[in-house]
């Protein structure tokens, strides 16, 4: 400890600090004292100097001990958890089938072991998440928490309600601790003992209040100020898109895959293409995000058709959503797509032959989708034949840098820890047609260096061209604003920095200037917000007021 403490001040004694000027300092350390220590025994060292008041707090060294900066790089801190093994409504050829696994997922992908290692316990998941983040150093006041496991809406009501309930619990009750769960050989064997010891995996019998939870969500020191469900297009109805919104959730991710009838019924999908745009549609108007799931390399399709429908899905105005999550068909156990495979009717794509496709769809991605993820989690030992590619993203972008393309989706413009000078950060607005009603992107953006630093997406839904009641009355005759995101490295709930993106007054600006928008250009007297519980405190400070789970404001 007392080596540490030395190493602590030396390096802010260090002029300038910087990640190289430092990793210099820390070398010199290792040869006077034997060893190099780890940023995370560095980072609890500098905690407990601070704690003591035995030096100041350092926002530069803390950064600069962070481990894998990017996980709060886009604003929020992200925590997946996974609801237990159920049955599911689909026959989809291509999906695995573990026993005792929630399908589509394997018991070996990381988040998976992590969610068997706590027996599918919503607390515990997100207990193990919390700490591992708070261990390298990263802030968790905003938590985007991801909910996976495949059709949630499929589960049974009462699971559904107290595994979220739990979720807001133990985000409200959260304390931090030094143990959290890591990967290695005996955790591998652990799972297995679990998944062959065939436990029921229920939730534990005591009933949580949901509302009260959510409610002690609003000022928790830990806020969901997203929470997104996994689920079909099929599943999706006005019904259940009420009961989603009671749930808290603000986005949903559709397992859409293609948007050609005849491959999602050569792939046995159980749904087509018409359930998707209504689907799309009435969460739309409800204010939801969307994040699709689309699956190039499908039997019955081709790289001509998957480009195809890529185009169809940005330009169309049935489908538009806010974001994609790129997962090329693999070939891997337990699934059905082996015998096609092993009679040759069947054969992935080759790396090239992906890895260009891949380029082409990311070239054509409009300026307000994210690319969320671009390849499942699938460790190379389960894919039979397929994409292995762990490192994909960076190979797309090394090979584009060749010819000097640019993708402009979000995540690839969003500022992270990029300098810019205010000067340079302009108001921008962009207008396309969706689901029979409107969209508005507006952002601030770096012009001159082609970054983005915060974006609104404001709705003008489709029900009020054919005037008609909307199906959540609160919602009647009103404008949406779907969301507001301001990206860069996360910053506590009431920390202000000088050079950093957040906490800066865009999110307000762009606020304001969509309900001028929705007043002056299409008559609305009222807007509401879909509001993570989170979020709702910061909604309120501004002059809304909490109506039927949305924020609502007279304008």
């Amino acid at each position: 400890m007392e080596n540490l403490e030395r190493l602590i001040f030396a390096g802010l004694k260090l002029m300038p600090l910087t990640g190289p000027s430092f990793e210099i300092l820390k070398r010199k350390f290792a040869k006077k004292y034997g060893s190099c220590p780890s940023n995370i025994k560095i980072l609890n060292t500098y905690r407990q100097l601070v704690k003591d008041n035995k030096i100041s707090p350092n926002a530069n060294l803390k950064y600069l001990l962070k481990k894998q900066k990017t996980r709060t790089l886009s604003g929020i801190a992200s925590v997946s958890v996974l609801t237990k093994p159920y049955p599911c409504p689909g026959n989809c050829i291509y999906c695995p089938s573990e026993k005792n696994m929630p399908k589509s997922y394997l018991s070996n992908e990381p988040a998976v072991m992590r969610a068997v290692l706590t027996y599918f316990d919503p607390q515990k998941q997100i207990q193990a998440r919390l700490d591992s983040l708070h261990l390298t150093g990263h802030p968790t006041d905003k938590i985007e928490l991801i909910v996976m496991g495949g059709s949630f809406n499929y589960l049974p009501r009462k699971y559904q309600e107290q595994f979220i309930a739990r979720c807001f619990q133990a985000c409200n009750r959260h304390k931090f601790s030094l143990r959290s769960y890591s990967g290695n050989k005996n955790s591998v064997q652990k799972v297995k003992n679990i998944l062959n010891s065939h436990p029921d995996f229920d939730l534990p019998a005591d009933n949580i209040d949901l509302e009260q939870e959510k409610t002690a969500n609003e000022k928790s020191a830990h806020r969901i100020v997203g929470l997104t469900l996994e689920t079909r297009p099929d599943l999706i109805s006005e019904k259940e898109i009420i009961w989603m919104r009671r749930l808290g959730c603000t986005r949903v991710e559709l397992g859409v895959q293609n948007v050609d009838d005849k491959i999602l019924r050569f792939n046995h999908r159980g749904h087509l293409v018409q359930e998707i745009i209504l689907a799309t549609r009435l969460l739309k108007d409800a204010g939801f995000k969307i994040n699709y799931h689309l699956m190039p390399n499908l039997p019955g399709s081709n790289l001509a058709k998957d480009l195809k429908m890529f185009k169809t899905v940005f330009s169309d105005q049935n489908f538009q959503p806010d974001m994609i999550k790129i997962y090329p068909c693999v070939l891997t156990r337990d699934s059905e797509l082996i015998k096609l495979y092993r009679s040759g009717k069947y054969q992935p794509y080759t790396d090239q032959e992906l890895i260009k496709l891949l380029i082409e769809i990311k070239k054509i991605t409009p300026a307000y989708i994210r690319i969320m993820r671009l390849g499942r989690d699938i460790p190379a030992d389960d894919i039979i034949a397929g994409n292995k590619l762990s490192n994909i993203r960076q190979i797309l972008q090394a090979e584009m840098k060749k010819d000097d393309s640019k993708c402009r989706c979000i995540r690839c413009r969003e500022i992270k820890d990029h300098k810019y000078l205010p000067g340079n950060i302009k108001l921008r607005r962009f207008g396309y047609p969706a689901s029979n009603g409107q969209e508005i992107f507006l952002s601030y953006e770096d012009e001159k260096n082609d970054k983005l630093l915060a974006f609104l997406r404001l709705r003008i839904p489709s029900r009020r061209d054919a005037k008609k009641t909307h199906f959540i009355n609160v919602l009647s005759d009103c404008a949406l604003i779907r969301e507001v995101h301001s990206y860069g490295q996360l910053l506590k709930i009431s920390e202000h920095t000088k050079n950093a993106a957040q906490h800066q007054g865009y999110g307000k600006k762009l606020i304001k200037a969509a309900e001028k928008i929705a007043k002056e250009e299409f008559s609305y007297k009222k807007m509401a917000v879909i509001s993570g519980v989170g979020v709702r405190d910061y909604y309120l400070k501004l002059g809304y007021k909490l109506q039927d789970e949305y924020v609502v404001k007279e304008i």
